[in-house]
């Protein structure tokens, strides 16, 4: 007791501003390492790599040639190509067979492989005046040097169409073309009045024309 009759207070350990300072600095400590533990788990070195190509389309395109390869154009459905054949095919008589050669190759900017195929031919006259219905072809490749005649022709084994049929025959096979131009194709046309053909064909005409569609290979 104090003079005065006021009792003296009591200070209990850990319950006054002391002990409540330093519980609350404990605690501040521990969200410090917590905080700091977080950090930590979170950060990481990062790096990358990085890879890019370009892509560019192909190009193909064919080219034909009918006076022995001197020159080489894009010869049309509306601008076809006149072949030349070794007999006028303007005076046949039963039993002609008549030879014209046709180079197909790639253009210079071609720069991937292909193959060309061919068309049977379409013809422009009517059925009462066509000398299509008599006459008979075949097409073999030769070399591209060679001349179209009959010798190359069956010398040839290369055969596109089977002699002796009809215009509305179409290529059974298909043959390779190189790129950029080099390696021409070389069909050997023979179309044939046969031997025996009636008198209803003197006079009548036909104008065939075929199409070689060439397409690339990748």
């Amino acid at each position: 007791m104090e003079l005065g009759g006021r009792p003296r207070s009591v200070r209990r350990h850990g319950t006054g501003s002391g002990g409540w300072f330093a519980k609350t600095r404990a605690l501040l400590a521990g969200a410090l390492v917590l905080g700091v533990g977080g950090s930590l788990t979170l950060a990481a070195w990062t790096d990358t790599e990085t890879a890019r190509a370009t892509f560019t389309a192909s190009t193909f395109g064919i080219v034909g040639s009918a006076n022995n390869g001197a020159t080489y154009t894009d010869n049309t459905a509306a601008a076809p190509a006149a072949l030349s054949f070794s007999v006028t095919p303007t005076a046949m008589s039963p039993g002609t067979v008549t030879y014209a050669k046709f180079l197909v190759r790639t253009t210079d900017a071609t720069n991937v492989t292909g193959t060309a195929a061919l068309s049977a031919a379409t013809t422009t006259t009517s059925s009462a005046t066509s000398l299509a219905g008599f006459l008979t072809y075949g097409v073999r490749v030769i070399p591209s040097a060679q001349a179209c005649d009959a010798t190359s022709f069956a010398a040839s084994t290369s055969i596109v169409v089977p002699n002796g049929s009809a215009l509305t025959v179409a290529g059974s096979s298909t043959t390779a073309l190189a790129a950029g131009g080099a390696s021409p194709v070389a069909y050997c046309f023979a179309v044939t009045l046969p031997a025996g053909t009636s008198n209803a064909a003197q006079g009548t005409n036909t104008t065939a024309t075929w199409t070689v569609t060439g397409a690339s290979t990748s």
